[in-house]
């Protein structure tokens, strides 16, 4: 059974959530603006990626990350606005009008009250969306193991964990040791790890990944945010309380 998501107090959500706030900024920029310009291929135009890149304030991906890449920005270099996208299309907040993507009036109703959409928007996006290179039949695979990663998640981040930590504990048969010493498998499980588990629960909001001092080759360390205990009750909070007393 998944974990249910369901948001409890009374947090300022779009500031721990990168994909929440994305997605609001976005609606609002559509609002504003006369809709969102597309090109002929159908990505959004330059103006607005130029744009959500000086605003979004995305962890790893802010205007310094992608402009040290390319100094002109399309849609496809930015690959945090693929979701942006994705989920407001699935959750019909956006529609695309000739040329331009515009709000619906869900859109608006997402606007005025974004945190209310939060549980919609997190359940789908970590259980259910198919990101760049994977497939359905993986996305499906994985939902009976979600109960296991965020239970261990939950333990381990207590006081910050690395992915290592992470892959040790679900894989005890690999070791994973520097870069150039891992095997291919122990490289391709730690890797789906991190791109299939670790960054959606960042996109979210749920963790946080401390890089400070760090090369773009190392990782960081994970810790849960605020929203985290805010909208997940799992059975290894019970673990964790029986220990502490």
């Amino acid at each position: 059974m998944l974990p249910e998501i369901k948001l409890m107090g009374d947090l300022d959500v779009a500031a721990l959530s990168p994909l929440l706030r994305g997605m609001a900024m976005t609606v609002s920029y559509a609002d504003t603006q006369g809709g969102i310009g597309l090109t002929a291929s159908g990505a959004m135009n330059r103006k607005f990626v130029h744009w959500a890149a000086a605003h979004f304030d995305w962890p790893g991906h802010t205007s310094d990350d992608l402009y040290s890449v390319s100094k002109v920005l399309n849609e496809a270099d930015m690959p945090p606005l693929s979701v942006v996208r994705d989920m407001l299309k699935h959750l019909r907040l956006l529609r695309r009008r000739k040329d331009v993507l515009v709000p619906t009036q869900r859109g608006r109703d997402f606007l005025a009250r974004p945190q209310a959409f939060f549980d919609l928007i997190a359940t789908d996006y970590l259980y259910a969306y198919i990101h760049h290179g994977q497939t359905q039949e993986a996305v499906r695979d994985r939902m009976r193991w979600w109960h296991v990663f965020l239970n261990l998640i939950n333990m381990k981040a207590k006081t910050g964990c690395s992915l290592n930590d992470l892959v040790n504990e679900l894989y005890p048969s690999e070791s994973y040791p520097a870069p150039a010493e891992m095997t291919v498998e122990a490289w391709t499980e730690k890797s789906a790890f991190r791109y299939d588990i670790i960054r959606p629960l960042c996109w979210l909001g749920l963790l946080h990944e401390d890089r400070e001092g760090l090369t773009i080759w190392q990782d960081g360390t994970y810790h849960k945010t605020p929203l985290w205990a805010a909208c997940l009750k799992l059975d290894s909070d019970m673990q964790s309380e029986f220990t502490l007393h």
